[in-house]
């Protein structure tokens, strides 16, 4: 089990763009920072007045190699934080960050398999710790992720995930545009639906065990209702929504 460090100081590393609205923080934390595939941080940046600000993002990187965390924050209209980030940070900015945090959003290569992940914008974080842990691993572990996004070029992590996938380990990826037609034999060109859940789930060689969805409040709703549609459990069905 994870214990939290509490408030710390970590300093900006590297800011990756990965998509229009999405930019990839990487963190080096002042204290060693163990963390498993999952857990999320708090960030808190302090203005000149004392006005406080307060967000929480999931971790993106493997828990294998804590000493660097990256954070996909995408800019959210009105968000705080995020325009911060996104806006006036640089790389040797010091950030105060707590955790990590959160019990129930967790998988470890221990826990088995087959793993069903759905995720849509930055919500993809932390199910993409889950697949650089498994890779980090060797794990053969069967695993499933449906990456939802607008467009092919607003897919996040989506060149890292098709090489993950083409490595033949079991790991296996559809990403399903709204606004765009497929690119990739498999893929799909509308909204996350029950039928198309239905569909990716022959991708597995069994039922899931372990189900993770996370992203908007309202991708989540959908998401989690296709799942119930295409005879998922639902005790199997864990869920994370993310905000500004």
């Amino acid at each position: 089990m994870t214990v939290p460090t509490g408030w710390q100081t970590a300093r900006i590393a590297e800011i990756v763009s990965r998509t229009v609205r999405v930019k990839s923080f990487f963190l080096t934390p002042e204290r060693p920072f163990v963390f498993r595939a999952g857990q999320h941080v708090d960030l808190r940046l302090t203005a000149p007045d004392g006005y406080q600000a307060r967000r929480s993002y999931s971790i993106a990187s493997a828990p294998d190699g804590p000493e660097r965390l990256e954070l996909a924050v995408e800019k959210l209209d009105g968000g705080e934080v995020s325009s911060f980030l996104h806006e006036v940070a640089e790389v040797g900015d010091a950030i105060e960050l707590r955790g990590p945090i959160g019990g129930h959003f967790l998988w470890d290569i221990a826990d088995g398999g087959p793993l069903l992940l759905v995720g849509a914008g930055s919500g993809v974080a932390p199910l993409m710790a889950m697949v650089r842990h498994r890779a980090a691993q060797g794990a053969l572990t069967p695993a499933l992720l449906l990456l939802a996004s607008r467009t092919w070029a607003d897919a996040l992590f989506r060149d890292e995930l098709i090489a993950l996938e083409a490595r033949g380990d079991g790991f296996r990826l559809v990403i399903a545009t709204s606004r765009e037609p497929p690119r990739r034999p498999g893929d799909q060109g509308r909204r996350v639906d029950g039928p198309m859940m239905a569909q990716a789930l022959v991708l597995l060689p069994a039922a899931p065990t372990h189900v993770f969805v996370c992203g908007s409040n309202a991708f989540v709703e959908t998401a989690a209702a296709a799942l119930l549609d295409a005879g998922i459990a639902p005790p199997l069905i864990r869920t994370e929504r993310y905000g500004g």
